[in-house]
């Protein structure tokens, strides 16, 4: 938000308002700005711009003997200007060029040494100097309002308008001089939508510096409009999106003159960034800067062309399918299906709340206009201008939400500029459709008085100020303040729209008071140290031994595209969808980490890694699963996914075995070898268990395992399927693992258990099974029968030494397990050793119908 401190100064003059806005200098002033109401981002020193410009009547013009269109002028500066050649009665000679310039005519002049504004950003300046011209010497030029960089017109010298005596510095004409542009950065004024115009911020200058100050007299809820003045022009208004536009209101008027806007307006817009356009425009710009609120003009006769009968119709709906629009910057777009839509009854002629059409534009042949004055819902509008690419001053104040109830007070005041400057006469009732909060018109407020206390205050300022000091505060600002039994009742006024909790009364009063009058104390602190959060530290945990172990962390977004998730075979309909996403690549809550590492794995073996682990802990979540301590709220669970891959080159030459023993390797060493119970997958029932169902989908059945404890699914462990390999590019060997983080153990148990010092004894068996027995049902009973008989004083490990399964018996299949075993007290003789396992082959031929061979 751009503010010129000249300009606040000469409002609150001429509306008797306030007084200078910087009495202490507008340093002082950047200063508290930046303190007490938003960042400054920058300060342009805008009057220099204008310096050397001096205002002179041109006192004779006669045509160039040697040329068709330049004239050669004298002017009368007053005879301010110095060290310029004069002629017997003081005048300047200039010789110009411009179609309009005459005698009589009150004109900008750059005399010799000045710089031409519109050039100061060029790499070279243009500086003017005395230099002859077809043989007449010119001193300087007389500029157009594109020179001085007010405008883009350049069809003509500007013509200065008023009564301003030649010699005038043009900037003490248009109070330039020193005239600082202060730039606050937009976010600050997120919440305050009054604050993007002169007034709101002239107001909240006044109020951190603890002056009180009064809005103009016309800036009040229920003006005064005059009747109809002229022949009446019909004009129909219907609202078919109340809940959207809560208030739309608008009039028409007849016979106005469009042309160039005056000089001082051009001025003032050139100052916040606007270029004149014309002063129908112009005046809609400048009351949208100086109020906050957004107006437009349309061509009445325009709009009453496209229209049915003899009726000029303006509609508020949504668009229909099929129709397009040409903007007024000739950008034509296809809206929106949920746009605003202004419309006669047969075409649309604007985006509402964001910019009008081409087609119904005020120009230079307008004679009548209608200015509308509407409010409109601050999301759809936001939605709208990202959709299209189309922002607009009126969309940068649109999507904060502007207060509907001083769209009267705004449509007033600049019918009445336009009747008193530009001849327009009313030609129509005022239309007011309005849809407020209940009780808003009544109370001249959208939201309810809030009740608050001064210890309430108080306590969360760390302050003491009294009652009336806090009235004083927040009466300067002028909100209506009524003390009663110790308590404020706060009523903001009508163009405040963050007040509604006592809470904003505390904001409003610190900010006033101002942050920096706050107390500094530091916070007591208990220096008892805190307790462990168990997940930290497991994760903790984790990280440390998967990254020992090889494995690369990687973290990637909970959002996944669609497609993703049909490559892996999970449902899109289990998944959450948002509706407004970003990009298609963040469409989808994921259901599980799987399909994210798996979409990182063609990448790394493409980039030249031969070989590698990927890991990530995060969230996932599944449609129709809600928290049950939250019922409204989906279920989050904490997930480890890891990928291992190697390309064939590298599988080769350094692993024996399936893909599937190396991610269950990495899988023991993160559980501490905790994980007792596998289901092959090809085996399992899922029943009604879609989660469990969606986490299995990528691997292969009758090459991976669900991981179960306590009877519930925790995750899976395995290859994945040849069409997931195929869509996603996937190395042979690429196999993984997805389990829960509830059921890794919080710390790696940590504890030192000394080698027996007599020599280990080793001893293998292998028992010959039906083919449908697994190996790890084999494994277990092994090592329970073991324990069974183990001596307490010796240290065992039972390994895999192979499974094999001959051509000629595809019946069966021999798994061959090797026992180590030494004891704390003795070495142990073969016969013992051959105990153990004799146990072990007995009680696997009663529970396994297994034979030892």
């Amino acid at each position: 938000m751009k503010i010129s401190l000249n300009t606040i100064k000469y409002l609150n003059e001429h509306y008797h308002s306030a007084g200078d806005p910087a009495p202490d200098g507008a340093d002082a002033l950047i200063q508290k700005i930046g303190a007490q109401l938003g960042a400054v981002e920058e300060i342009i020193p805008f009057g220099k711009r204008f310096e050397g410009v001096v205002i002179a009547r041109v006192v004779s013009c006669i045509d160039h003997p040697d040329s068709d269109h330049l004239h050669i002028c004298k002017i009368d500066d007053g005879g301010q200007t110095e060290g310029v050649e004069r002629d017997e009665h003081g005048h300047v000679q200039v010789v110009c060029g411009a179609p309009n310039v005459r005698e009589g005519l009150t004109v900008a002049w750059l005399p010799p040494g000045a710089t031409v504004p519109e050039s100061l950003n060029d790499a070279e300046p243009f500086v003017l100097s005395a230099r002859p011209l077809r043989g007449e010497m010119s001193n300087g030029m007389l500029a157009s309002a594109r020179e001085l960089a007010i405008s883009d017109s350049h069809e003509g010298i500007l013509e200065i308008d008023g009564d301003i005596a030649p010699g005038t510095l043009f900037v003490d004409a248009y109070h330039l001089r020193d005239d600082q542009i202060v730039d606050i950065e937009n976010k600050m004024f997120t919440h305050r939508p009054d604050c993007f115009g002169y007034l709101g911020v002239a107001r909240e200058l006044e109020g951190i510096q603890g002056r009180a100050y009064k809005s103009p007299e016309w800036y009040r809820m229920d003006p005064d409009f005059p009747g109809i003045e002229a022949e009446a022009l019909p004009l129909e208004v219907r609202n078919e999106l109340p809940d959207l536009v809560p208030r739309f209101t608008a009039i028409a008027m007849r016979d106005v003159t469009v042309g160039p806007s005056p000089v001082w307006l051009q001025v003032d817009l050139a100052r916040l960034g606007l270029r004149s356009i014309n002063n129908i425009v112009d005046y809609t710009n400048w009351y949208m800067m100086l109020t906050g609120q957004p107006l437009h003009a349309y061509d009445y006769d325009k709009v009453r062309a496209r229209s049915e009968g003899d009726v000029a119709t303006i509609m508020v709906r949504k668009p229909n399918e099929g129709e397009k629009i040409t903007l007024l910057n000739g950008k034509e777009i296809a809206p929106r299906q949920d746009a605003i839509m202004i419309a006669t009854d047969t075409m649309l002629i604007g985006v509402g709340g964001v910019m009008g059409g081409g087609d119904t534009e005020v120009d230079m042949h307008t004679k009548n206009i209608i200015l509308e004055c509407g409010t409109f819902d601050m999301y759809s509008i936001r939605k709208t201008s990202m959709a299209h690419g189309v922002f607009s001053d009126a969309v940068s104040r649109f999507n904060k939400g502007q207060s509907p109830l001083q769209n009267l007070a705004v449509l007033w005041k600049i019918m009445d500029q336009i009747r008193g400057n530009a001849g327009g006469k009313v030609a129509s009732p005022v239309i007011d459709i309005r849809h407020l909060p209940d009780g808003a018109w009544e109370r001249g407020n959208i939201h309810p008085p809030v009740i608050v206390t001064p210890q309430f205050i108080n306590d969360r300022l760390g302050l003491s100020l009294s009652i009336e000091a806090i009235e004083a505060l927040l009466v300067n600002v002028e909100c209506k303040v009524e003390v009663h039994d110790g308590q404020l009742t706060v009523m903001a006024p009508f163009w405040r729209t963050d007040i509604e909790i006592p809470e904003d009364v505390v904001e409003e009063v610190g900010r006033l008071y101002g942050y920096d009058h706050l107390p500094l104390a530091l916070p007591h602190r208990d220096i008892t140290p805190a307790d462990k959060n168990e997940m930290f530290e497991k994760r903790t945990r984790v990280r440390q031994v998967l990254a020992a172990a090889g494995a690369n962390e990687m973290l990637s977004y909970a959002f996944v595209h669609g497609k993703l998730l049909d490559r892996v075979g999970q449902q899109r309909m289990n998944a959450y969808e948002l509706s407004n996403a970003l990009s298609p690549d963040l469409q989808y809550l994921r259901l599980s980490l799987t399909p994210s590492l798996l979409d990182r794995v063609h990448a790394n073996i493409k980039a030249g890694y031969d070989q590698f682990a990927l890991f990530e802990m995060n969230k996932t979540h599944c449609v129709g699963i809600q928290d049950p301590s939250e019922p409204d709220v989906p279920l989050e669970v904490l997930r480890l996914g890891l990928v291992v891959a190697m390309n064939d080159k590298s599988a080769a030459q350094s692993v024996h075995g399936a893909p599937f023993y190396q991610a269950k390797r990495y899988l023991e060493e993160v559980t501490l070898g905790s994980i007792r119970q596998l289901v092959p997958l090809k085996d399992f029932e899922f029943g009604e268990d879609i989660w469990a169902r969606e986490l299995c989908a990528p691997y292969e059945a009758g090459r991976s395992a669900v991981i179960m404890q306590d009877g519930m699914v925790k995750g899976v462990v395995g290859e994945f399927r040849s069409n997931v390999r195929k869509a996603l590019k996937l190395p042979a060997f690429t196999a993984g693992f997805e389990l829960s983080l509830d059921m890794l153990p919080v710390t790696s148990g940590e504890s030192y258990t000394p080698l027996p010092r007599f020599p280990k004894v080793e001893q293998d068996i292998c028992l010959k099974v039906s083919a449908d027995k697994t190996y790890q049902e084999v494994f277990d009973l092994a090592w329970d029968s073991i324990g069974g008989v183990l001596p307490e004083t010796a240290l065992a490990t039972l390994s895999p030494v192979d499974i094999y399964q001959r051509d000629d018996d595809p019946s069966h299949r021999q798994i061959t397990l090797r026992l180590s075993i030494a004891s704390y007290e003795r070495t142990l003789t073969d016969e013992e050793v051959t105990k153990i396992l004799d146990h072990v082959a007995l009680t696997a031929a009663e529970k396994l119908n297994a034979v030892r061979i």
